[in-house]
């Protein structure tokens, strides 16, 4: 099997062919990508907004190429199909995470590189991400965005508390542990650890215990930061 390309490589290639290009020469959006759509993997997406007037939610974003990545938490493709701003189906993701980064490169026609945490249809997730804006002495027509998923983690059906216990045991299996190990390190029995975990899971509602542990993490990555309302907020839902 081919060596998927890493993602700072497509980034490399998108820079290199956005520096040649010139404002006094407006270039095409694809003069731009072209050169990297062989090189995304199953994780990559690559989007082009099209920038028609002054109101965001009127801009279109057209899937140049979709990821092939399939997941049962969220289907991004459907969810980002061809469409206005104004008509995507999460608009806080929209308003949050997209619109606000889109209007700064605009003004700046710089590009910017980011790793992304925020929500989208109520999952967490975070991707890297390179925004690309036409150089042009007047108004950009076009803005590149690529990105590369990183992780996608579904919130628990219900929200419970763990007792000390647990989170010890939680915290172990985040750290590698086995199960044995888990017991092992916190002077209790196999049978306990695997007690509570079957507990764990039928009160967060998990398949099993990968699950609830992803579960478990994205939890956490809900919690308010203190002094800044949002767990997710170091990029300010993007």
């Amino acid at each position: 099997m081919a060596r998927e390309t890493p993602f700072a490589v497509v980034t490399r290639r998108l820079l290199d062919a956005w520096i040649q290009t010139t404002p006094a020469q407006p270039a095409a959006a694809e003069d731009v990508y072209r050169g990297v759509l062989d090189l995304l993997s199953i994780k990559m997406r690559l989007t082009l907004i099209t920038v028609e007037g002054g109101d965001p939610l009127r801009w279109h974003m057209k899937a140049i190429r979709h990821s092939r990545f399939a997941s049962r938490v969220l289907n991004i493709n459907k969810i980002f199909a061809d469409c206005r701003l104004g008509d995507f189906k999460d608009q806080s993701f929209m308003r949050g995470a997209v619109i606000p980064r889109l209007q700064e490169v605009l003004v700046s026609q710089q590009p910017v590189t980011e790793l992304v945490k925020t929500r989208l249809m109520g999952v967490n997730l975070g991707y890297d991400r390179i925004l690309l804006p036409q150089k042009n002495a007047g108004r950009p027509k076009w803005i590149i965005s690529s990105s590369c998923a990183q992780f996608m983690l579904s919130p628990p059906q219900r929200r419970e508390t763990l007792d000390v216990a647990d989170e010890a045991i939680i915290q172990l299996l985040v750290e590698g542990a086995t199960a044995k190990e888990t017991a092992a390190t916190l002077g209790i029995s196999h049978r306990t650890v695997e007690h509570r975990l079957e507990r764990m899971k039928q009160r967060y509602g998990a398949r099993n215990v990968v699950h609830l542990v992803s579960m478990l993490i994205a939890t956490h990555l809900d919690r308010p930061s203190p002094g800044n309302g949002s767990a997710m907020a170091e990029t300010a839902d993007d």
